[in-house]
């Protein structure tokens, strides 16, 4: 499974703006279905709630990649 940091600059970032962020998701359109629909997960559980707050440390999977919530150097 191919991993990905994702670097942020505020306290936390939404989990449909990280997908659309890191280019797991081409609109929020794409990121709303794919969470609603259970096709992410955090830290391991599957997530249907597409505000959900990432905080550094967390980790998303989705699609067959794995992102990991960082804070950006």
């Amino acid at each position: 499974m191919e991993s990905q940091r994702v670097c942020i600059h505020t306290e936390y970032i939404k989990l449909q703006d990280l997908l659309k962020f890191a280019g797991a998701a081409d609109t929020g359109g794409d990121a709303k279905t794919a969470v609603q629909e259970g096709l992410v997960s955090v830290n391991g559980e599957v997530c249907t709630m597409r505000g959900k707050k990432l905080r550094p440390g967390d980790t998303v999977a989705y699609g067959g990649r794995t992102f990991l919530v960082d804070h950006e150097d």
